[in-house]
């Protein structure tokens, strides 16, 4: 089928930027695995699954569960009526959510039907944001119509909804095993939402550009944001949960917006990092703590990079407008390279 087959893309022009801006070639071209695609159009949304897995979300209104280290397709979950917007699971768990411009979430379960397990209507416009709880039993979203809403999973009853002008929301992150989560807006503000009552517990104070993303550390500690302009390139910023709650490092060298960023696993020789994606087509790995930039990748012929996930280790993913999905590998050494491995 044409579902297995694979073909191999030569690829000679990956170079690779040093952290000075000169270009270091990376020595013997290296094929890039290509598997038949997961998507018939723009990858809007990607984010890992279980060990080996990986849920994206596209275009063509189609949320699929792939296996990144084969390319192949496991699920396609049809019901969507436009395009996917963001795709989120809780960790070991069977369950997928989506959210679309066609104004709804829905939850597929892994190993269930095609159909939708569970439907979550009642946003206004587009949902742009999608976060589940650890233990899968709550869902928030967020959408352009300036509301936030909490869901019962199980059942998908609206538990709460809280409506702030001009918060147009990009992204929502869960912070593990803590009832807060965050919220990056197109106001330039970056929330911490209290699930509980759902109420705004913390806003940090307002950037200068539209805020596209966030993610939260492992430990709770940290949390990121990324952003851009027109004109003046995208950054990322870290900032700090803890008591202060103050912008600890800015993340600067991005000639467009700033579309997704993810804190990076601890390897034993890499220093703590982040890796962010942005519309220039490229993928950079960063230093959390100097807010060096460790290595740079351009995917040609990309178009607009729009989301990145970690899966394994040492393993990312990045969806694309015009070529699927990246499987990218940052080697653990104290001078990272980013290479990409296959794309699918």
């Amino acid at each position: 089928s044409a579902m297995g087959k694979l073909q191999s893309k030569i690829s000679s022009h990956h170079s690779r930027y040093r952290a000075d801006g000169s270009v270091e070639e990376t020595g013997p071209v290296r094929a890039v695995q290509q598997h038949s695609p997961a998507h018939a159009d723009a990858v809007t949304c990607v984010a890992a699954l279980q060990p080996g897995l990986c849920v994206s979300g596209g275009r063509d209104q189609i949320v699929a569960v792939s296996s990144w280290r084969s390319g192949a397709a496991l699920r396609r979950f049809i019901g969507h009526e436009r395009e996917v917007t963001k795709v989120t699971s809780a960790l070991d768990s069977n369950r997928v959510f989506s959210a679309s411009r066609d104004r709804t979430v829905m939850m597929w379960e892994l190993h269930g039907t095609s159909g939708p397990r569970q439907h979550f209507p009642g946003h206004d416009l587009v949902v742009t944001g999608l976060a589940v709880s650890p233990d899968a039993s709550r869902l928030c979203t967020g959408s352009r119509d300036n509301t936030v809403c909490k869901w019962d999973t199980e059942t998908g009853e609206c538990l709460g909804r809280a409506a702030i002008s001009r918060n147009l929301v990009t992204h929502l992150c869960w912070v593990p095993g803590e009832p807060y989560v965050v919220q990056t807006s197109e106001d330039k503000t970056i929330r911490i939402w209290d699930s509980r009552e759902l109420r705004v517990a913390h806003a940090f104070p307002a950037k200068r550009h539209i805020q596209t993303c966030c993610d939260v550390s492992q430990d709770g500690r940290y949390c990121l944001s990324s952003s851009g302009s027109a004109g003046e390139g995208g950054e990322a910023t870290l900032w700090d949960l803890r008591q202060t709650r103050n912008r600890v490092r800015e993340y600067k060298g991005h000639l467009q917006t700033t579309t997704s960023c993810v804190f990076l696993p601890r390897g034993p020789a890499l220093a703590p990092s982040i890796a962010t994606s942005s519309y220039d087509s490229t993928v950079k790995v960063w230093d959390r703590d100097t807010g060096a930039c460790l290595a740079t990748l351009c995917l040609e012929g990309s178009g607009p990079l729009s989301s990145l996930a970690v899966c394994a280790s040492s393993t990312l993913l990045c969806a694309s407008s015009n070529s699927g999905i990246h499987v990218l590998r940052v080697s653990d050494r104290a001078d990272p390279a980013l290479e990409e491995v296959a794309a699918f």
